[in-house]
């Protein structure tokens, strides 16, 4: 049977007991019990994972987090599409399509070097991360 982790509400890595669902049924309380302790229990059917009993606090974490993570990425979204209707990225965007091949390319060029980490610091990276 395969072994199921999860990280908890408090970053920790737990490895998540199984119970079969014939046994859930027949004793329920006892498996909400060790539920509501551990945090989480996996169902098993013909020993698969089928489902996952969440406790209410690792239920309720998760989706704090998930809403989180989606109103970040919503005000993301609507900074840059404010950004974007200025008249200057108006025109760079005209300017983008309205440039030849050559001039795309030089001006992709330009602003790789502009982002391009240098070689001393490029090597003092390798030898600390062991990469050669």
């Amino acid at each position: 049977m395969p072994k199921l982790t999860f990280r908890n509400s408090h970053g920790q890595l737990m490895d998540i007991s199984s119970v079969a669902a014939t046994k859930v049924k027949n004793e329920f309380g006892a498996i909400l019990e060790k539920t509501m302790q551990s945090g989480a229990v996996a169902i098993t059917r013909h020993d698969r994972p089928k489902a996952v009993l969440l406790s209410l606090a690792e239920f309720e974490s998760l989706v704090k987090e998930r809403s989180r993570s989606l109103n970040d990425l919503n005000a993301e979204f609507d900074e840059l599409l404010t950004r974007m209707q200025t008249p200057q990225a108006r025109k760079g965007v005209e300017a983008a399509f309205n440039a030849s091949p050559d001039e795309l390319g030089s001006a992709a060029v330009t602003a790789a070097k502009k982002h391009r980490t240098p070689a001393r610091k490029r090597a003092r990276l390798r030898s600390t991360t062991g990469r050669t």
